[in-house]
């Protein structure tokens, strides 16, 4: 008797270990479950909160960038109405939510700001120099004793030569930012490089760094807080004594922010998912000791137990659908992006394509007459030499048949421009001689100009200078700016077209004109923006073709300007990028 009660003894010991360790794999598996489901729900987290973080800031820079052409700017940098321009940046600053707006000098100097006085010196600050190198400059920091948390835009001013006159400054109040975010969940703030917490919706974590090496974070008073950091099935967890606004355990999840110089990081309760591992793991041990309890129980008990179990899973279940719903959403959204973006930019190459060949119909006519004057000139060479064949004077007949390979040398060459010019450019950058270009795109227009009267200057270069560009769309925007050029110049008395190759950092070509000049400067490059009279010979002009060219400049990395001369007429100006003497060579 008693060996058969130690027997059984045994037996639910043994069963009773089999169910333990069961429960715990069935735990460990759920949790690491739930935290994948966590991590899966914390990124979008964060991403959302990482872009609207990063378009908020972002709009600051486009403010900055705007500013930078205004004319209030330009009278500042001027020295023209210094008080007025204040008066501007104050209302500028109360319509945007920026903290300041300010204008500096080449030299770093403030010379306009709603807040700051006039002659501080910003040309320490690395964001300041990079916009006085004529590149967009940003930054954080404190802006005291307007604030402890700030962010600054920084955007070159050119003037008409393309030289950096100076920068406008747009200063954002993070605080500002932030305030809107405080209490949402789950915890994310934003640390910068040095690992400092500068925006965050937890005002308890703002100014807490990062400790050199480890994880965690500190606060600024250096007071020793509760941490542990551990992996788990690739997840890092925290164990934190933070406060009661923020998890005793959580899931640290991080993004860089690289736009903006911040990195992105949220904090994700875990108790949830331990609490559903663990009811996992009971239900598990439930019904493994119900299955023993089998023997002594009835069947309605094993029913019961059965329909809880599927009651979890299909909460279980239901929980995973809607992640699943949730996740195809998201992709279907980031493929109809991709589509629209394939689709405007195949739209902007047809435009180009366009431009192209609206600019060879309207030089159709002189192109026509290049072609048939040599085909003429090819007719007669060879009657002749037919005639001194009879004569017996084969030194003539020798002298046609080179005259008529010099004139289909001359085809030849007509049609290899016509056939670049109006073909699709598949290389989006490359090494080019702009005076090759240009040389290419007179030779297309020299009977446009003549039908037109026009008396071109034009003196090449001795050596070829290399730029960073494509050879089609370089040669289409010279083209349209000759063109145009000839179509300004219809009613003058003087019409002579001047281009000149110059620059020493860039490559700047420049078309001048006598023309009447530019009636409106600033909407030159606009699209449908022309002057051409409808109904006479300008009636084809749709004002794309200089919106055209400036965007061909822009993706090649360059700019275009048009300005007055002082003289009368027009000029603009094409600035490239200085290829390097490695790049052209190859």
């Amino acid at each position: 008797m008693n060996i058969g009660f130690g027997r059984r003894i045994a037996t639910w010991l043994i069963f009773l270990m089999v169910v333990a360790a069961l429960s715990a794999g069935v735990w460990r598996y759920a949790y690491w479950q739930g935290l994948d489901q966590i991590s899966a729900r914390g990124k979008a987290d964060l991403s959302v909160a990482s872009d609207r973080l990063v378009a908020q800031i972002q709009r600051y820079r486009d403010l900055a960038v705007f500013l930078s052409d205004h004319p209030q700017i330009s009278d500042v940098l001027q020295g023209r109405a210094p008080g007025t321009a204040r008066d501007f940046l104050q209302d500028v600053a109360d319509k945007s939510a920026a903290l300041d707006v300010r204008v500096v000098d080449a030299t770093g100097r403030v010379l306009a700001s709603p807040q700051s006085a006039p002659g501080e010196l910003l040309i320490d600050l690395p964001f300041v120099r990079r916009a006085l190198r004529g590149a967009l400059g940003w930054g954080h920091g404190p802006s005291l004793p307007l604030t402890d948390r700030a962010y600054f835009h920084a955007a070159p001013v050119f003037d008409a030569a393309g030289e950096v006159r100076g920068a406008v400054v747009v200063t954002t109040d993070l605080n500002g930012i932030d305030y809107g975010w405080r209490g949402s969940t789950p915890a994310a703030f934003f640390t910068d490089d040095a690992g400092v917490v500068q925006i965050a919706n937890r005002s308890e974590m703002l100014f807490w760094q990062r400790p050199e090496g480890t994880s965690g974070l500190i606060p600024p008073d250096g007071a020793v807080r509760r941490f542990a950091a551990r992996s788990v099935n690739g997840h890092e967890i925290w164990q934190m004594g933070w406060g009661p606004y923020l998890p005793d355990e959580a899931l640290h999840l991080t993004t860089p922010l690289p736009i903006v110089g911040f990195i992105g990081e949220v904090l994700l309760d875990v108790a949830p998912a331990r609490r559903l591992a663990l009811s996992q793991a009971a239900a598990v041990a439930a019904l493994c000791l119900a299955f023993g309890a089998l023997l002594f129980l009835a069947t309605e008990r094993r029913r019961a137990l059965s329909q809880a179990n599927v009651r979890l899973e299909r909460r279980v279940a239901k929980r995973t659908a809607a992640l699943n719903a949730s996740n195809t959403e998201l992709r279907r959204e980031a493929a109809e992006r991709e589509e629209a973006q394939t689709a405007l930019r195949r739209a902007q190459a047809d435009l180009v394509q366009a431009g192209k060949l609206s600019a060879l119909g309207q030089m159709s006519a002189g192109i026509s007459h290049e072609l048939n004057q040599p085909l003429m000139a090819i007719r007669s060479f060879a009657e002749n030499a037919g005639q001194f064949m009879a004569r017996d004077k084969p030194e003539r007949v020798t002298e046609n048949l080179s005259r008529i390979s010099q004139m289909a040398d001359r085809m030849a060459r007509i049609i290899q421009n016509l056939r670049a010019f109006a073909r699709q450019e598949s290389v989006p950058q490359t090494q080019v001689d702009v005076t090759r270009v240009v040389s290419s795109a007179i030779e297309l227009t020299q009977s446009y100009l003549a039908k037109a009267g026009v008396t071109l200057e034009y003196t090449p270069p001795d050596a070829p200078v290399w730029v960073r560009g494509g050879e089609v769309r370089l040669s289409q925007v010279f083209v349209n700016l000759i063109t145009n050029a000839a179509d300004a110049m219809a009613d003058a008395q003087t019409r002579k077209l001047t281009i000149h190759i110059g620059g020493e950092d860039a490559v700047l070509v420049h078309f001048m004109d006598t023309g009447p000049g530019i009636e409106m400067p600033d909407k030159v490059f606009d699209p449908f923006y022309t002057t051409k009279s409808v109904g006479g010979n300008d009636s084809s002009g749709m004002g794309l073709g200089l919106s055209i060219s400036y965007g061909i400049v822009q993706s090649l990395g360059g700019q275009i300007r048009g300005r007055n001369l002082d003289g009368g007429g027009a000029m603009f100006s094409v600035r490239l990028e200085r290829a390097q003497m490695t790049e052209a060579a190859a």
